[in-house]
């Protein structure tokens, strides 16, 4: 799988690079149909010190392609929250592929 990394307001973090690899290969061999994952890590200004860490993931599978974002007060939290949304999102197309 390959994954690209965009950042915008956020300094480039090899830690953070390594932390979301990690996650999404582990999705990736649970889901082998995975072909690519855009990963996107912005900061915002907010208010909410819970919020503003925001970290959006486009993962590209056949046919389809697979969106989740969330904001919380860090990126490892807003990793976590996306990762957990993907997976069940990949499990319901992997549901859908099976033959009947």
């Amino acid at each position: 799988m390959n994954i690209h990394f965009e950042y915008h307001d956020v300094a480039a973090s090899s830690r953070l690079e390594e932390f979301i690899s990690e996650k999404l290969n582990k999705l990736e061999n649970k889901y082998d149909f995975i072909v690519k994952a855009d990963v996107y890590l912005k900061k915002e200004n907010s208010n909410n010190p819970e919020l503003g860490k925001i970290c959006s993931v486009k993962l590209g599978t056949p046919g389809q392609t697979i969106f989740a974002e969330t904001s919380s007060g860090t990126f490892e939290a807003s990793i976590a929250k996306v990762i957990t949304e993907l997976r069940s999102q990949l499990q319901r197309q992997k549901e859908k592929m099976r033959p009947h």
